[in-house]
């Protein structure tokens, strides 16, 4: 599968690349490809790095309101915008 952006990018911070790590379960570890890496390969770069923007957006503005780690969620797709746009928002 064709991917549009670097194959293994780290945080920086503890070593671990927002594709090996997940909030809230293991329901996309669990599947052969996650999701998010059939959009990487879909997608241009800026529809991509769109979709991580919303999601950033969808959980900022969740947090709190339901029983689930959102504020984590949040912070996971911007550990993934910044290993795939080579910076933050």
């Amino acid at each position: 599968m064709k991917r549009h952006f670097k194959e293994s990018s780290m945080d920086g911070f503890n070593g671990t690349s927002a594709d090996d790590l997940q909030y809230g379960g293991t329901h996309y570890k669990d599947m052969p490809i996650q999701p998010w890496a059939v959009m990487e390969a879909v997608l241009t770069r800026e529809e991509f790095i769109g979709f991580l923007k919303g999601n950033i957006i969808k959980y900022s503005l969740r947090h709190g309101r339901k029983d689930s780690p959102d504020a984590d969620k949040a912070l996971h797709y911007m550990q993934k915008l910044k290993e795939t746009s080579g910076s933050g928002w």
